[in-house]
């Protein structure tokens, strides 16, 4: 075929490859085109997106009562909220690019400046500073943070600060709600010892009556005595001769009087002292006055308190008692006294309508501790109400009979003293000496140790 004949016959097909292109790069186009279109939607979406979280941001910054700075690397201003322009005095654009540290006072300037350069290794907290402020210096509480970026590189700073006034004010505040709360309190636990004690006055003056009564017997032969020694000294004093006071003395029987004399004065300070011992637990017991702690004997403590309970108990009342002759305990005696006093009156009460009642009272120590238990053959509580009597006001007791702040108050003493106390229910145990009743286990720490680590 001829060249020409071989061109012409070329034409057709290359005109339609040509038309096939065009159709190819328009449709690229039309993909293309919808692609921006697509993307524009999804940067308008982001834009509207980031607007409110700006807006959201920003809104968050007014509303803050802490000023709050964004500093860059070298704590150049970026950025402040409303509450540092209040407090400083100067717009946001005035301060946009000075340094933070060139805006605190100059003895607070060393501090802040120290401060920014430790933030790569940790944050700082409560850095007390005073900003130049337009009516003098403001004092802040600081907490900053440093900024990193993906790679860990430190790129900015966040400085949060707190008027230390509102500071001072809401610790104030505390401080005295706290007072407020510990004077309720103190009132809560003189109220109980008050109410304890009156449970026990019976008990106590009949506890004194006895010694006293003792006393009185004695006082009152030792005034028939001293009649009888003022009846024969006036004699002697008269001049009677040696036969008429040898028989006035036999009258009077002077020699068996001075034989009782030794027997009447030691009967009479033996009653005093048993007057004074019950005086002083009973002082002890009813103090406001807070002594420091020291070592006591946790058996006379015990004894004591077992004395006034007991004096006004049912005559049919057993107490079965497993007691060393001393326990030396570490705390405040008087408070523990009282706890003591509580235990076993809750027990007594428990007691009122069984007709065989027993008390069994084992005390003892471990190795850093010494321990009381107080068990009882009552009926025992309800195990749903056995986690509550520890809790202000819940008594299982009638209206009336009971406030329901003896345990609370005592639960607080004890953890007070270092120690613990526990109520359980006998027939929850396998080493209770009775099937029913409540068992009540005091722990408090040894004398010899706690003062160990009192003097270390």
């Amino acid at each position: 075929m001829p060249k020409e004949s071989q061109l012409m016959a070329s034409l057709p097909q290359q005109t339609s490859f040509t038309d096939e292109a065009w159709v190819e790069v328009i449709r690229k186009m039309d993909e293309a085109y919808a692609d921006l279109i697509g993307y524009q939607v999804q940067v308008e979406e982001q834009n509207t997106a980031l607007e409110e979280a700006r807006s959201f941001f920003d809104s968050v910054q007014a509303a803050m009562s802490d000023a709050l700075v964004a500093c860059d690397h070298e704590g150049r201003i970026q950025q402040v909220n409303r509450a540092f322009e209040e407090l400083s005095g100067s717009a946001a654009d005035s301060v946009v690019g000075l340094s933070l540290v060139s805006l605190c006072c100059e003895d607070s300037q060393p501090r802040l400046q120290q401060a920014l350069q430790q933030l790569r290794q940790q944050p700082v907290r409560d850095l007390e500073i005073s900003l130049q402020g337009q009516k003098g210096p403001v004092p802040l509480a600081l907490n900053c943070s440093a900024r990193f970026n993906r790679r860990g590189r430190l790129i900015g700073i966040v400085v949060a600060g707190r008027p230390l006034g509102e500071l001072q004010r809401a610790f104030k505040e505390l401080h005295q709600a706290h007072a407020e709360l510990k004077l309720a309190q103190e009132r809560l636990v003189q109220a109980e010892k008050m109410a304890s004690l009156g449970r026990l006055v019976a008990g106590v003056a009949h506890e004194l009556n006895n010694p006293i009564s003792f006393i009185y017997g004695n006082m009152h032969a030792l005034q028939r005595y001293s009649r009888r020694l003022i009846k024969y000294f006036d004699a002697v004093h008269a001049g009677q001769d040696r036969q008429s006071l040898m028989a006035l003395r036999e009258d009077l029987r002077l020699d068996k009087l001075i034989a009782d004399l030794d027997s009447l004065v030691e009967g009479t300070l033996e009653g005093a002292g048993r007057v004074r011992d019950i005086v002083d637990d009973l002082r002890q017991f009813s103090s406001t006055q807070k002594t420091s702690k020291a070592g006591f004997d946790l058996i006379h403590t015990l004894s004591s308190a077992l004395h006034w309970i007991t004096k006004e108990s049912p005559a049919q009342l057993k107490v079965i008692t497993d007691l060393p002759e001393q326990l030396q305990a570490y705390g405040h005696s008087g408070q523990v006294h009282q706890v003591i006093v509580n235990l076993l009156q809750n027990a007594v009460d428990a007691l009122q309508d069984q007709s065989q009642p027993q008390l069994f009272i084992r005390a003892g120590q471990t190795e850093d501790k010494v321990w009381l238990q107080i068990t009882d053959n009552g009926p025992g509580v309800p195990e749903d109400q056995l986690p509550r009597l520890f809790d202000p006001f819940f008594t299982t007791k009638p209206v009336g009979q009971g406030t329901g702040l003896g345990l609370a108050i005592s639960y607080g003493i004890v953890q007070e003293q270092g120690g613990s106390l526990t109520l359980e229910n006998c027939s929850q145990l396998e080493l209770a000496p009775v099937a029913s009743g409540i068992q009540a286990s005091l722990y408090l720490p040894r004398s010899t140790q706690a003062e160990e680590k009192n003097d270390g």
